[in-house]
């Protein structure tokens, strides 16, 4: 899948509402939901039904489930950083990735923040110490 193609589906999301568990364009999503609703567009229907999960970062039940999912559907990112690639963020100095976006260039990503919503936002050094993985999709 192409970069472009991958951003330019993401960018359909931009101004949707932040909504924990959703991902329905324009009405709701978190950063999930915004990967579930790329992935759609890019594929149609979802590979697997995504179980239900707390909003609390601190979830141990959950925890390496992103990563995990990320593993098991999406591929290794190599090389120099790109448009397109899925980006999983560490938040709260948690080992565990629990937040994800995706990188628009080297220095801009999108995704789903409480109380803004789907945004394209700078990747700063605050975010960019935060990475801990990149992956394409497949």
């Amino acid at each position: 899948m192409t970069g472009d193609a991958v951003v330019a589906a993401a960018r359909a999301w931009l101004g949707t509402p932040y909504r924990h568990r959703a991902s329905t364009l324009g009405a709701g999503c978190d950063c999930l939901g915004l990967l579930r609703g790329v992935w759609r567009a890019l594929y149609g229907k979802e590979p697997v039904v995504v179980p239900a999960y707390r909003a609390s970062a601190r979830d141990p039940e959950h925890a390496g489930a992103l990563r995990e999912a990320a593993e098991r559907f999406l591929l290794p990112a190599e090389g120099a950083v790109e448009a397109g690639q899925v980006v999983l963020f560490r938040l709260n100095g948690l080992d565990e990735a629990r937040h994800c976006g995706i990188l628009v260039s080297a220095d801009r990503f999108i995704h789903a923040q409480e109380k803004l919503g789907v945004v394209e936002a700078n990747l700063t050094p605050g975010w960019a110490r935060r990475v801990s993985g990149r992956f394409v999709f497949p």
